[in-house]
């Protein structure tokens, strides 16, 4: 065979594979998009702290004002148990009990790692202590048997949520160590010990996690969150996506391990910084989520095959209305939640 002839051959085959590759993507990425959405926030009074705001009235506003009827809330540790031994359920009893007075549905996650950087949330009693891994265990078990025992009564929590993100690890190592398979399933078997009747959410990275241990080993519920714009180490970056990725991934995961309820339970609608946000001229926030990337990212989320999303980012929609003079953000808000369109 001439040189010519090998060389044809050769981008023949490739050609064939990769088009079988495009076929088997395009077959994945075909599902069915849901008619009827529905919408949460994600609520922290740890983030209402950090952009100076009155915890209290934020949540009220996001219950009352937007009329909000689907919460995540997170019991940070550091929040709960403040001192050795000592709980103080003071913050999280009142949006609990506000959530439950409006029939609103709560997911509680509780664990050390929790929504909001620096990701991994220790009280200071325990991260100065110098305690070995297991001793620290020990004590995250005994801290959610307490919060799981105060609230499984509560006829409004819909999931407990275990940990968050657990098995993605790259970024966050160095705050929150390696994962410990084993000790997550302690910690699954414990909730699970302590209300046999719920269900428990497992969460993942929409963009780079890997979805499979999450979703086979962990959890009856998989939730997934969903960026597009964050800050690469050259700087601000859109991921370079479209809604088929989120299908394409969710075909894969139920094609093999099978069907189970999802949710995307982290929809970025805030800017990504490298800085804290108070502070930071709004020429910069606005460049970074603008009323128009706001938009885009509800329209570009259904898309994805999922029905059922949980918005971040509402303190601070609620800081830019009361300190900003932006109220667009809250006022978008209140069409979603009104049931308004999503615009293309």
């Amino acid at each position: 065979m001439s040189l010519n002839g090998w060389k044809m051959r050769r981008l023949y085959k490739f050609l064939i594979v990769a088009g079988a590759i495009v076929l088997v993507l395009y077959a994945l990425s075909v599902r069915e998009i849901p008619k009827e959405l529905s919408y949460g926030v994600s609520f922290s009074k740890f983030h209402s702290d950090e952009l100076g705001l009155d915890w209290r009235e934020t949540l009220l506003a996001i219950l009352d004002d937007l009329k909000v009827r689907n919460l995540r809330f997170s019991a940070h540790w550091p929040m709960v148990e403040p001192e050795d031994g000592k709980f103080n359920f003071s913050e999280l009893d009142y949006q609990m009990n506000e959530a439950r007075k409006r029939g609103a549905s709560v997911i509680l996650a509780v664990g050390r790692r929790l929504p909001g950087w620096p990701e991994c949330h220790e009280p200071d009693w325990l991260s100065q202590s110098g305690q070995t891994r297991s001793y620290k265990q020990e004590r995250t078990l005994k801290y959610i048997e307490a919060v799981v025992s105060r609230y499984k009564d509560y006829k409004n929590i819909k999931y407990w949520q275990v940990e968050n993100e657990p098995h993605l690890t790259f970024f966050s190592r160095s705050l929150c160590g390696v994962l410990n398979e084993e000790f997550l399933q302690k910690e699954i078997e414990l909730v699970h010990k302590l209300d046999p009747l719920r269900k428990i959410l497992i969460t993942d990275s929409g963009e780079f996690g890997t979805w499979y241990k999450s979703y086979r080993h962990h959890g009856e519920v998989f939730g997934t969150s969903m960026y597009l714009y964050v800050w690469w180490k050259q700087g601000p970056i859109r991921y370079p996506i479209t809604p088929a990725f989120f299908r394409i991934k969710q075909s894969l995961v139920g094609l093999v391990y099978g069907q189970k309820p999802s949710v995307v339970i982290e929809l970025s609608m805030e800017p990504w910084l490298r800085r804290p946000i108070v502070g930071t001229p709004n020429e910069i926030l606005l460049d970074r989520m603008g009323i128009d990337k706001f938009n885009e990212m509800l329209s570009f989320s259904s898309k994805t095959g999922f029905d059922t999303f949980y918005l971040w980012g509402a303190e601070w929609w609620y800081y830019m209305k009361k300190t900003q003079d932006h109220p667009e953000f809250w006022e978008r808000a209140k069409e979603i939640f009104a049931g308004g369109m999503i615009m293309d």
